[in-house]
Parts: structure tokens; C-alpha cells; sequence
């Protein structure tokens, strides 16, 4: 997921979608102890997700007085 289209998205849909992520992540560790997981990139993609979403928000409540 891009910077461009995390802009686009409201706040609203922005925490669904890092709370998902964050789903994901946990899942993703689950699997990788019991060997389920088949792509160990995946992780790190869905972190710097994460991580690109909370930058997100915490510019956007900065900007706000």
C-alpha cells in the first residue's frame, strides 16, 4: 500500500484498516510457529503497512490545532 492512496482515505477508514493490519500481523506470527505460512515477506510487507498508516495519523493530528 502507497502513501498516496493511505492519504486519500479518512481517519475513520484508516484505524479499520490498521486494525485489520494489525489482525494480520498477529494471524501471520500464529502461522509462522505452526509452519503454515508460505510467504515469509508478507510480515514485513503488512509491518510497514502498519507503520505507514500510524505515520498517517499521527501527521494528521499534528496538523489539527
Amino acid at each position: 500500500m502507497k502513501m498516496n492512496e493511505i492519504n486519500k482515505q479518512s481517519d475513520k477508514e484508516l484505524e479499520k484498516l490498521l486494525f485489520d493490519k494489525r489482525a494480520a500481523i498477529r494471524q501471520f506470527r500464529f502461522d509462522m510457529s505452526g509452519s503454515k505460512a508460505k510467504n515469509l515477506k508478507d510480515g514485513a510487507n503488512t509491518r510497514k503497512d502498519v507503520a505507514r498508516i500510524m505515520t498517517a495519523l499521527s501527521m494528521r493530528t499534528k496538523k489539527r490545532p
